[in-house]
């Protein structure tokens, strides 16, 4: 079982982007969105609990609403459903890493530069414990549950590589990468920088990422990407 803190921390991330969020420009929330805020938050503190320590099939809607002392009606009125519920788990938990892709992939700094701080941030977020737990959560429980393979690949595989692909998209436009298919390139890039320490975390080979594994696996997933296409 994980420490309660890596449990609920909200940095991991698993490969891949995430819905852009909106952040509203507007008056401080009244009491009763604060509340309601504050709510969800909770929420999804024991949700995500829940989901890391037990898994995916014995979390339930109705152990979740007794561990917050609410009324299962309450929950419902929040997340219809647990695919929903486990969904927003995965978001929260990759809002940090989609709010910093824009800085991350500039858009003015050379592909090397922007592409390897890129493998860097993304092993760092992907190979932490919570980002590990999760992906072992999914990989063991995506047969008899395809919905948390969906929203794994929507919500956190697939938007993160639309913003890689968007990055490579307009440098192979402006002729600082060898025009081919973005997509595929955005793709060819993630699995590089999962191909390393993420891949001996996931089976058990090593217990944690040191920063000279993330440096050596940064530095081999951009080499090889820039070989390709630089």
């Amino acid at each position: 079982m994980l420490p309660a803190h890596l449990l609920v921390n909200q940095n991991f991330v698993l490969y891949g982007t995430a819905m852009i969020e909106e952040i509203a420009l507007a008056a401080p929330p009244s009491r009763r969105e604060a509340r309601r805020h504050n709510r969800r938050e909770a929420i999804l503190d024991v949700a995500a609990c829940s989901f890391l320590e037990f898994g995916y099939a014995a979390t339930t809607m109705n152990a979740i609403a007794a561990t917050l002392g609410g009324s299962k009606g309450t929950l419902w009125s929040y997340f219809p459903s647990k695919e929903l519920l486990f969904a927003a788990v995965l978001e929260r938990a990759t809002a940090a890493f989609r709010r910093e892709l824009g800085l991350i992939l500039d858009p003015g700094d050379l592909p090397e530069r922007a592409l390897r701080r890129f493998c860097r941030e993304f092993i760092i977020r992907v190979t932490s414990p919570d980002a590990i737990a999760l992906h072992r959560l999914v990989l063991g429980e995506v047969q008899r549950f395809p919905e948390i393979g969906r929203a794994f690949h929507e919500g956190v595989s697939s938007i993160t590589r639309r913003s890689l692909k968007e990055y490579i998209s307009a440098a192979m436009a402006n002729g600082k990468l060898r025009a081919d298919n973005a997509e595929v390139a955005a793709e060819q890039l993630t699995h590089l920088c999962l191909s390393g320490c993420h891949y001996r975390l996931l089976l058990g080979l090593d217990q944690r990422a040191t920063p000279a594994m993330i440096a050596a696996d940064t530095e081999r997933a951009t080499t090889t990407f820039l070989r390709a296409y630089g």
